[in-house]
């Protein structure tokens, strides 16, 4: 049996036009893009999509306009918040929109115990009957880790189906794929780590870089995943840099720049978030080129 998730899921950038408003064209050409180079899974207003400054009617909009430019793919909706009433009816609400999952950040801030994270996911859950859960572990962003031993406890709760891991620590990755229980699902959520993760045991990758280069990230996942090192380790070499230089500056800072080079959709970002700095694109216009991508916009020569 395939796992839930498994392969490659892009999480999508939220473009925005020059006043700050929701480019909503922007997004169904983006979403256009990342499903033509054989994404699996959309993944809408997680960390990449900005999804802390939106509004309902926003988050609403752009979940449909995934669900319609998706041809058949998984559409997962990020919906985790610290406050676990906003985030068990941003969950209710996904799933009232057809949506075919949700992708729930550890809760920020707060820094609950083991036994308030249980309790967390226990109540988003409960706002959605059915309806699976990704556990997002971002310690970098929200300050706390789930443990392998937390784990093991959110697991017990059968909408709980996956992991994103986004730690960088291959040693806690091996350990989440040593005592990974039947029908769950280990994904890398770097994506710098999606070859010695899969290599360990994950079953996919929910990538940054797919949303420029789709095509050539699937073939990636697809090469490690049947197990064909050489290919898996070329392609991973091509990438290294691009995939480092989206990392210049908090994402998605990086990645709007190279949506811009790339014509699909411009680099403005909603406060806090400001555009890249000028050496930060010409790196971005650099190791896209690297890349294989011959033909860029906006760049000076």
């Amino acid at each position: 049996m395939t796992p839930m998730f498994s392969g490659l899921s892009v999480a999508l950038a939220t473009p925005f036009l020059d006043d700050f408003s929701l480019d909503l064209d922007g997004f169904r050409r983006l979403t256009r893009h990342v499903v033509d180079g054989g994404t699996d899974t959309l993944i809408v207003l997680g960390t990449t999509g900005e999804s802390p400054t939106l509004s309902d009617s926003e988050r609403d909009a752009l979940i449909e306009a995934c669900l319609e430019e998706a041809q058949g793919r998984t559409v997962v909706v990020g919906t985790g918040s610290n406050d676990t009433q906003r985030a068990a009816a941003h969950t209710r609400r996904a799933q009232v929109l057809g949506a075919h999952g949700v992708l729930v950040v550890t809760p920020y801030y707060n820094k609950p115990t083991p036994k308030g994270l249980v309790a967390h996911f226990a109540a988003v859950a409960s706002a959605a009957p059915g309806l699976p859960i990704i556990v997002y572990n971002v310690p970098g962003r929200t300050g706390l880790n789930i443990t392998p031993a937390v784990l093991a406890q959110l697991w017990e709760n059968p909408q709980v189906v996956a992991i994103k891991e986004s730690t960088a620590n291959l040693a806690q990755m091996s350990e989440i794929a040593r005592t990974l229980p039947a029908g769950k699902t280990l994904l890398s959520g770097d994506d710098n780590m999606a070859l010695p993760a899969i290599a360990v045991g994950a079953s996919g990758l929910v990538s940054v870089l797919g949303n420029l280069l789709p095509a050539e990230t699937k073939a990636l996942v697809t090469a490690a995943r049947r197990g064909d090192l050489l290919e898996a380790q070329r392609l991973h070499y091509k990438l290294l840099p691009l995939m480092d230089a989206l990392f210049l500056e908090s994402n998605p800072i990086p990645l709007k720049a190279g949506l811009k080079l790339l014509g699909i959709a411009g680099d403005t970002l909603r406060l806090p978030m400001v555009s890249a700095e000028p050496a930060t694109v010409a790196r971005m216009a650099e190791t896209l080129r690297q890349a294989g991508v011959a033909n860029l916009t906006g760049v000076v020569r």
